[in-house]
């Protein structure tokens, strides 16, 4: 069966309205019973394992280990799974508590989904037969940012919590908060600058584009962000700060892996990169950082742990040239397992982070930490708000393989450096901690007054 798909709906533009059914009215959590929490996040990790993903993923756990009833909501597209006739839904394994949606009809810059005759009754009917009291969402990338009002209309005494993990409603961009042409750090959107990013569009369209996310914002009854870069960015682009906490993401507790050993003398010189290669992560940065290294008499071996997929042709033969440039010290080792991790982080010394764009608070860190590696990140966004330089780790400046390669050499050279900074890194919140202060600000939103669909971003 085709889905008819409808025409966009402009800002301020009301959804559908749902069939209505009130025979059964949605329910508050009380003292004898523990809250009703649907997740929702752009993808699910066995499918896409990004750092979003995972830790929307990990927070569900924690959530139902702590007792409260949760139901996982992850959306999906062609990337991963083909459409299936009669509806959105999927299933994920044997899971009960878990289900995919498939959204493929999604216009990026709008952030909106197209598709609303297909996704409405089907989201209307998860939401009425689930009955959450609270919605958590973490992305609304496939989703769209109108399902906000679809579940405010649906449940309007659940309480709407929305993780902010990345810029992709600030920026259009792909959230990278760098500008399109020489992907240089952008301090600020505006209407103008965006325009100049993407000359085909008008600068009204950028302005209707913020306008529309920001209504359906509105809807939101607190924002949480990783981090304080990204909460002031936030706020920086006219959200409410009073409505914006800072509550940092977590990990589950791991055994750290034990120290490379090293001969009497032996330098620390084993660096590792984890995640994705493509343009904003700095692998590049990193391979030319090696081959200046090399070209000084140095030898460090540089494990890169990731794969390539989805980029393209210009990106790949630039990264083929780098790995060629820094031939027998840097080694590719290809996309890896959560459970690998231990094992990698075993045969490394540092983990090396040169992203040349805000990142907001990276996995990686948090998984270095966890192992007692200090982590070489470039000195901006989240990385420097979570990496202290000359504490835990060290800080280079972004896109300059000649600091990194000035870092990295302090970093296998400086007696008693490694020592000094692995035994100043700080715990990892666990994701136990994080499921009980969730449910302490939910708890604390249930109890509140309702919030008026007038509230909104100023």
């Amino acid at each position: 069966m085709t889905r008819r798909r409808l025409p966009l709906v402009a800002a301020g533009q009301p959804l559908p309205r749902p069939p209505a059914n009130r025979s059964r009215p949605l329910p508050r959590a009380s003292a004898d019973r523990p809250p009703r929490i649907l997740l929702i996040a752009h993808n699910h990790p066995s499918l896409h394992p990004g750092g979003t993903e995972i830790f929307a993923h990990e927070l569900f756990g924690g959530l139902k280990a702590a007792g409260a009833e949760c139901l996982f909501l992850a959306c999906t597209n062609d990337t991963h799974r083909a459409p299936r006739p009669g509806t959105g839904f999927q299933t994920l394994g044997r899971s009960a508590d878990e289900v995919l949606l498939w959204a493929g009809h999604f216009d990026h810059f709008h952030q909106s989904q197209i598709d609303l005759h297909g996704l409405v009754p089907d989201l209307s009917n998860l939401l009425r037969a689930f009955r959450p009291d609270i919605v958590h969402v973490h992305h609304t990338l496939l989703l769209g940012v109108e399902m906000l009002f679809l579940i405010r209309r649906v449940c309007p005494d659940a309480k709407i919590v929305y993780t902010l993990h990345d810029y992709y409603p600030i920026c259009a961009n792909d959230g990278q908060m760098v500008t399109a042409a020489d992907r240089a750090l952008c301090e600020k959107a505006s209407p103008d600058a965006c325009h100049r990013c993407f000359p085909e569009r008008p600068a009204d369209q950028f302005l209707l584009r913020e306008k529309h996310i920001k209504a359906m914002f509105g809807l939101v009854d607190r924002f949480l962000a990783p981090s304080r870069f990204l909460r002031d960015r936030y706020v920086a682009w006219g959200l409410d700060a009073d409505r914006i906490e800072v509550m940092g993401n977590s990990r589950p507790v791991v055994e750290p892996a034990p120290s490379r050993e090293t001969a009497d003398g032996g330098r620390r010189d084993a660096f590792a990169y984890f995640g994705n290669l493509n343009p904003f992560k700095g692998v590049t940065v990193a391979l030319e950082a090696v081959a200046s290294m090399a070209r000084q008499g140095l030898a460090p071996s540089l494990a890169v742990h990731g794969g390539s997929l989805y980029q393209g042709q210009e990106f790949r033969g630039r990264l083929s040239d780098a790995f060629e440039a820094a031939r027998g010290l840097a080694t590719p080792r290809g996309p890896y397992r959560r459970e690998e991790m231990p094992a990698l982080m075993a045969a490394a010394d540092w983990v090396v982070m040169p992203s040349v764009w805000w990142e907001n608070a990276p996995l990686v860190i948090q998984e270095a930490f966890q192992h007692r590696r200090p982590v070489i990140c470039s000195g901006i966004g989240g990385m420097a708000e979570a990496v202290r330089d000359g504490v835990d780790g060290l800080h280079v400046r972004p896109n300059d393989p000649a600091d990194l390669a000035r870092v990295m050499t302090r970093a296998m050279t400086e007696p008693g450096l490694w020592e000094r900074l692995s035994a100043n890194i700080p715990a990892v919140r666990p994701t136990e901690e994080a499921a009980l202060l969730h449910l302490a600000l939910y708890g604390e939103l249930l109890a509140s007054i309702p919030a008026t669909l007038t509230q909104g971003s100023r």
